[in-house]
């Protein structure tokens, strides 16, 4: 990970909310290298023949991220919380087009440890990880940001509640019980 202090990011992300874009430069350089262990690990859970390369990943979503113009950057985890969410987007979004290329055959009934911390290995589970995620949050979006931000973002449990401003017991807490209702849902499809 990175040896940037946050508060390094964190200033030049408050400089880039108030329109410098000049620290864009700066501010890749401290970040690259977590951005793209990040993806690596997203990537190491998928599937054995996916097309999607690390560094892909961290360009598209770094693409999108810089791309915002109403974000309002708090801080290094609140960053890294939605670039969690920018690269999730961008893997469901390729899996559901590799599905789609294979409507009408038989897919395999979905299977997970209940562990749900364990890697995903194809497509169409991380699909129906998204969609439970997408249900989850009508219910409560809380309880879908922790998984969002633990799971996909690799933020620690202090991060996770440094972003969510509430206390890291109150993420524990949250995290096993949306863990086990995760498992329900995935055992219904």
């Amino acid at each position: 990970m990175s040896t940037a202090s946050p508060k390094d990011v964190t200033r030049l992300l408050i400089q880039l909310t108030g329109g410098e874009r000049a620290v864009l430069e700066e501010l890749l350089t401290l970040i690259y290298g977590e951005l793209r262990s990040l993806a690596a690990n997203y990537l190491r859970r998928e599937r054995p023949d996916h097309t999607l390369q690390p560094t892909a990943l961290v360009h598209e979503a770094y693409l999108r991220l810089v791309d915002q113009t109403q974000v309002n950057w708090q801080n290094r985890a609140h960053f890294f919380g939605v670039a969690a969410q920018m690269m999730r987007r961008i893997l469901v979004d390729h899996a559901r087009a590799h599905n789609a290329g294979k409507r009408g055959q038989d897919f395999q009934k979905l299977s997970l440890d209940e562990n749900i911390d364990q890697a995903f290995e194809r497509g169409a589970e991380l699909v129906a990880l998204d969609d439970a995620l997408k249900l989850l949050a009508e219910v409560d979006e809380q309880k879908a940001r922790i998984v969002e931000l633990r799971y996909f973002g690799g933020l620690s449990v202090e991060e996770t509640a440094e972003v969510l401003g509430v206390t890291p017991v109150t993420v524990k807490r949250h995290w096993r019980m949306t863990k086990a209702w995760l498992y329900g849902q995935m055992q219904k499809q």
